[in-house]
């Protein structure tokens, strides 16, 4: 493994598991067996190294979700397929994904913040189009999309903190069951 993806998956272990306000640069090459002008080199600074980490992760999600995301005149289906892709990547990568989860709602004017904002605007953009898109089919769905979004992106993340807390498992019921509790509450 090459020095720049060891320090990512050092920086991605500690992060998920202390914070990252807990863990210092120190830390990282301490873990990662490289100096920190190596560190240095490859990311510049701590929030160099968040960005690459979080852009790196959330590119793999992102590539996943590009052919699932898209309406093709049956939500139910689109919308199963979203949470089977979000349940599958969190469980490809629950490192990840607690570390994303504990940073969502970050101070507003925090290094975090900064860093996770971008990635979590284009989430809900991507998922509102798609509220947008199905609202040409369901009428009583227009002008909704925003909330609709935050909702349902909402219910993803907490079944998947669930099941990173070892409180729940992600199977095919439970994408069924998520799925048909969010479709009742939109179609009202």
């Amino acid at each position: 493994m090459d020095n720049r993806s060891k320090i990512l998956l050092c920086a991605l272990e500690l992060f998920s598991d202390k914070g990252y306000d807990a863990v210092g640069i120190q830390e990282i090459v301490d873990k990662s067996e490289i100096s920190k002008p190596t560190m240095y080199h490859y990311f510049g600074n701590k929030q160099g190294l968040l960005d690459a980490l979080l852009k790196e992760y959330f590119d793999r999600l992102f590539c996943k979700l590009k052919d699932v995301i898209v309406y093709q005149g049956d939500l139910p289906l689109t919308l199963y397929r979203i949470v089977m892709t979000y349940f599958n990547f969190s469980k490809e990568n629950p490192q990840f994904y607690r570390m994303q989860l504990s940073m969502i709602y970050s101070p507003k004017k925090s290094l975090i913040a900064e860093s996770v904002t971008t990635m979590n605007t284009y989430q809900y953009k991507i998922i509102e189009d798609l509220f947008i898109s199905a609202s040409q089919d369901h009428g009583n769905m227009k002008g909704r999309h925003c909330i609709y979004a935050s909702t349902f992106l909402g219910m993803i993340n907490t079944y998947i903190g669930l099941f990173l807390d070892d409180s729940l498992e992600l199977n095919e019921e439970c994408i069924y069951k998520a799925v048909h509790q969010f479709m009742h509450g939109i179609y009202s």
